[in-house]
């Protein structure tokens, strides 16, 4: 017959997920009243995704998110900051104080505020422009292409 541990079974940690649920359920009920413009930059938590989605990092799951276009009082579309400079048609070079960073085209998303938490500061108005043309290039029509290729 086997003998039973008499040592207390560890607690099992939470898994990534889990913490993020209750990070965004802390979210979802918190009143903000943060206010934001285009072009400025903050922290925001935007959690844990799937595949190639773009995940925060963290206790709650942050990264950089620059403010792209207001939409609402409350929400924006948003293009997620990589602090490492990358190469690539959905990427765009910007200046932040540290050291270069990158706006990543492909994975602009609407968020809302409740998400934001520290301004980190204003990008200048040449990247801003810059970010604008890219993206018009990026998501904008393509000549002479068929919608099947």
């Amino acid at each position: 017959m086997e003998e039973l541990s008499t040592q207390p079974a560890r607690p099992q940690q939470p898994s990534p997920l889990e913490e993020w649920s209750a990070v965004k359920i802390g979210l979802a009920t918190k009143s903000s009243g943060i206010l934001f413009k285009e072009g400025e930059v903050w922290w925001a938590s935007i959690g844990i995704n799937l595949g190639e989605e773009i995940y925060g990092k963290g206790a709650k799951f942050r990264r950089p998110v620059l403010i792209f276009k207001k939409l609402t009082h409350n929400s924006f579309l948003g293009l997620p900051i990589t602090g490492q400079e990358k190469i690539g048609n959905w990427y765009v070079p910007i200046q932040l104080p540290g050291r270069p960073r990158s706006a990543m085209l492909h994975q602009a998303r609407v968020f809302d505020r409740k998400r934001l938490s520290t301004y980190i500061g204003t990008i200048k108005q040449y990247d801003f422009e810059n970010i604008k043309d890219k993206f018009q290039d990026f998501y904008g029509p393509q000549k002479n292409r068929h919608p099947a290729s």
